[in-house]
């Protein structure tokens, strides 16, 4: 049985694969297909991340940003200005990826969302997929 018939066989293929013969020849066999068969589960699994799950292509620009301030001053920056799209998408990638979430209001009123060393603000009036410099309060 081949790597074919048992991804495309779905469960029928998996248990024929898993549950055929006996013998010690066999039983060395079996590994083997075992082995096949978690490596061709691994290779669906990756295909299926890479199609299902969109890259986050905001963390992107956001990590660009950082990287041009941490190259100008040595340090991460303090805050980057985002708009509603880029918000959603990552509360989206924190929830995603279980990571801590950290929002709250700053003094100003403006949302807060923290990533990495640096604190996002968001900005509703501007536009959907805005990406602002990075800066420092001083």
């Amino acid at each position: 049985m081949d790597r074919r018939e048992v991804v495309g066989g779905g469960l029928f293929g998996l248990t024929a694969l898993l549950g055929a013969g006996g013998g010690a020849a066999q039983g060395t066999q079996r590994a083997d297909n075992q082995e096949e068969v978690a490596r061709a589960i691994d290779e669906l699994r990756g295909v299926l991340e890479s199609r299902l799950a969109p890259p986050f292509v905001e963390l992107t620009e956001i990590r660009q940003q950082q990287r041009m301030f941490l190259k100008a001053s040595q340090k991460f920056p303090e805050f980057i200005e985002i708009g509603i799209n880029i918000w959603d998408r990552l509360y989206d990638w924190h929830v995603r990826h279980q990571q801590p979430l950290n929002i709250g209001r700053r003094d100003d009123g403006r949302y807060a969302m923290t990533f990495m060393f640096t604190t996002l603000v968001l900005r509703p009036e501007q536009a959907e997929n805005y990406v602002g410099f990075a800066y420092d309060e001083r």
